[in-house]
């Protein structure tokens, strides 16, 4: 795949913001995270309403993002921004849902908040996995990108792959806590003791600038976003993107929107309107504003294939 190169955004979001609103953490928009959504068993409420009922009626759907430049955070103004969150906002538009309400939490807060029943959705490009599907709904996949490292500008260390921290102790790595990138780190016995669990993308960037670790691990498509957005390219590199090879297969993740297990319906009616999306064209065009190309798009990949591993 070739590197990702992020379009222009076309609102008046700037590049200090990246970065200020990302550190916000618990940031939050309207009610989503100040209240429990009314879900009860089975996709029902207490009054016989279905999950999707439910939210048509109330006009809004309380959404989850971990503030990951750019597939999901909330901007200085408190609205939801990045490529997830406006493919959920598409989506719900058309299920006849008008808004939706996004709050910030750490990215291994996501699941158990939707769990908690504290939001309706995830859209934060969360990576389907067999564990993660044990444990949430996803949808069909929405985007990929590859794997790559933030480090000092021209690389310096030259560091490429998660098995250059094992060739040298000296190397610390930055991954989120419960992320894929965490899973990776630990396949190839990357040691405890070289890794640094952080909560979102901005603690990852403060311990980079600080020389506490010498590389972060995210996708390539949110070091480059972030890179261009805070005009940083003099002062850090993005490394060569790759996709792991783990067990003799090449690990390509793929994200989507997560909801309850017991949403059947709310599922199938998201799966519907993504595969139009993808068949029209207008999920590259969500994406494209957040440096999404055509290369990330869904290839036929099926999520049953990811959950079974």
């Amino acid at each position: 795949m070739k590197n990702q190169v992020p379009a222009r955004r076309r609102g008046t979001w700037g590049r200090r913001d990246a970065f200020r609103l990302a550190g916000a953490g618990a940031a939050v928009a309207g009610l989503a995270a100040c209240s429990r959504v009314d879900s009860g068993s089975g996709g029902q409420n207490a009054e016989g309403q279905s999950t999707l009922e439910r939210l048509r009626e109330q006009g809004f759907v309380a959404v989850a993002l971990a503030n990951e430049v750019p597939f999901g955070f909330v901007d200085s103004s408190g609205n939801p921004a990045g490529q997830s969150p406006a493919v959920a906002k598409a989506v719900f538009e058309e299920l006849g849902v008008p808004e939706i309400q996004a709050s910030a939490t750490s990215w291994d807060g996501l699941i158990p908040g939707l769990q908690a029943n504290r939001y309706d959705v995830i859209a934060a490009g969360v990576f389907i996995t067999p564990e993660r599907c044990q444990e949430v709904a996803f949808s069909e996949p929405t985007a990929t990108s590859p794997e790559a490292f933030l480090v000092a500008k021209d690389n310096p260390e030259k560091i490429q792959h998660f098995e250059d921290f094992v060739k040298n102790p000296d190397l610390k790595l930055a991954v989120l806590n419960g992320s894929v990138e965490q899973t990776y780190a630990e396949y190839f016995e990357v040691p405890s003791g070289q890794l640094e669990l952080i909560p979102d993308q901005t603690r990852g960037f403060e311990l980079l600038e600080s020389g506490r670790v010498d590389a972060v691990s995210m996708l390539a498509v949110s070091h480059s976003y972030l890179l261009i957005e805070r005009n940083m390219e003099d002062q850090y590199t993005v490394s060569d993107p790759f996709y792991p090879v783990m067990d003799g297969n090449e690990e390509k993740g793929w994200g989507g929107l997560c909801v309850r297990p017991e949403d059947e319906e709310l599922l199938s009616e998201i799966n519907r309107v993504v595969a139009e999306f993808t068949e029209s064209g207008r999920l590259l065009e969500l994406g494209e504003e957040w440096g999404f190309t055509e290369d990330d798009l869904p290839d036929g990949t099926t999520t049953a294939a990811l959950c079974e591993g």
